[in-house]
């Protein structure tokens, strides 16, 4: 029998720690070769261990959550083989001989004095009121138990008096345990939940982004009427191609606009005091999932259509959600849009994706009257939300920036015109 050590593998460049987010082997576990041992969690994605060989395990790095440097240990596995360390030996003890000592003679039994009984104590018992007796209560009581909806003669009294200590006994642990006042929810148990893995990546880039970027948000409002008209006529005749949201055509509008503005489709390298201003224009797309919010990319976004950007949304998004987004596809973005889809929302202020410099936010669009001269319309308005690095972006720039984004979706005809 032999000792093999796993250790972690150089599982990306760059990466030089990993977070363990499962394990799929326990001490004591019989592994094959080639079976799952653990995923583990990089900046960039999560990748399943193998083992490359077959044995019993006899010890794991940690617990989930802990995070690992590449090159240790992961897991012992005893196996069959040499492995590729030696067993160390264990050291056998000699047992010292012990000669017999003589045995000695019992001593004589102690007598044990007889029991004493105790004399039995009669308890008188504090009788309770009952629904039955008369019952007596302060008028304030009286409110409150009428507020609860809680009848006195329900409640037990020592005295057949009810004071408000008794009417808490009751609500809290006597007949009305588990009683909640109308319109009142019940409490739910304290929860602790260890914070790992996606959950994990999400808080520490999200306080290193608030943490760094000394953010500024602008806000538009823009009347999206037009566009929804076409979006709506698109789609009646869009045959087998995919259903056109609002997305699209605001990924088509950002593309149009960013060459007059360089300064938004950028990185920022603060430790280096570089800007890199991005020709191509690679997209981040905030997606919910279950593991926590994923940013796939749209590569080339420049290039696409709005069928194209439909179907390149679609996929990215379902990857991202069942965990098929490969690596380069949660990677590289030069700027992020964020939106709520359905839920909506007046505006948002939404956080910079470290090191871009600019997240663009859609809000929920909504009808509301509008004045044209002397007559009212319904029209169809939506805010959009941008936060910017201040210290790349100046607030002119940004705002500038969303009026030229507004002249577009106003007028969504320039969206198809060179």
């Amino acid at each position: 029998m032999g000792k093999f050590t796993f250790k972690l593998p150089d599982i990306g460049e760059g990466i030089a720690e990993a977070e363990i987010v499962a394990w799929h082997v326990k001490i004591g576990d019989w592994i094959e070769e080639d079976q799952p041992l653990a995923d583990m969690m990089t900046d960039k994605a999560t990748v399943e261990m193998e083992s490359p060989v077959a044995g019993i395990v006899t010890a794991v790095a940690g617990e989930v959550g802990d995070v690992i440097a590449i090159g240790s240990m992961l897991v012992e596995i005893e196996t069959e083989g040499a492995g590729n360390e030696e067993a160390a030996p264990k050291p056998v003890a000699e047992t010292p001989k012990v000669e017999a000592a003589p045995v000695a003679a019992p001593p004589p039994p102690v007598p044990v004095p007889a029991p004493v009984e105790t004399p039995k104590v009669q308890v008188a018992e504090v009788p309770f009121a009952t629904k039955h007796e008369n019952i007596t209560a302060s008028p304030a009581v009286r409110a409150r138990a009428k507020e609860l909806g809680v009848e006195l003669s329900d409640v037990k009294t020592s005295g057949g008096h009810v004071r408000h200590a008794d009417l808490d006994a009751y609500l809290n642990y006597g007949a009305g345990q588990g009683y909640r006042a109308p319109g009142a929810s019940f409490k739910r148990a304290d929860e602790v939940v260890k914070v790992i893995g996606m959950r994990r990546r999400i808080a520490e880039n999200m306080a290193e982004s608030k943490r760094n970027i000394p953010h500024f948000s602008y806000v538009e409002e823009f009347d999206v009427t037009a566009l929804e008209a076409m979006r709506a006529d698109l789609n009646a005749n869009r045959g087998n191609r995919p259903k056109l949201t609002m997305l699209p055509f605001l990924i088509v509008a950002i593309c149009k606009t960013l060459p007059d503005f360089p300064m938004i489709n950028a990185r920022y390298d603060d430790e280096a005091g570089v800007v890199t201003r991005y020709g191509s224009v690679h997209l981040g797309m905030a997606t919910q999932t279950e593991a926590g919010l994923m940013v796939p990319v749209i590569r080339d976004a420049q290039d696409k259509n709005v069928w194209q950007l439909a179907s390149e949304i679609g996929r990215l998004a379902e990857a991202a959600r069942n965990g098929s987004a490969k690596s380069d596809e949660l990677s590289g973005s030069t700027l992020t849009v964020t939106s709520l889809g359905p839920l909506g929302g007046i505006a948002t202020t939404p956080v910079i994706n470290r090191p871009e410099v600019a997240i663009i936010g859609p809000n929920k669009i909504v009808e509301r009257p509008v004045f044209f001269g002397d007559t009212i319309e319904a029209r169809k308005l939506m805010n959009l939300s941008i936060s910017c690095d201040h210290r790349v972006v100046d607030g002119w720039d940004a705002a500038s920036y969303v009026q030229a984004l507004k002249k577009l979706v106003e007028t969504p005809v320039l969206l198809f015109a060179d």
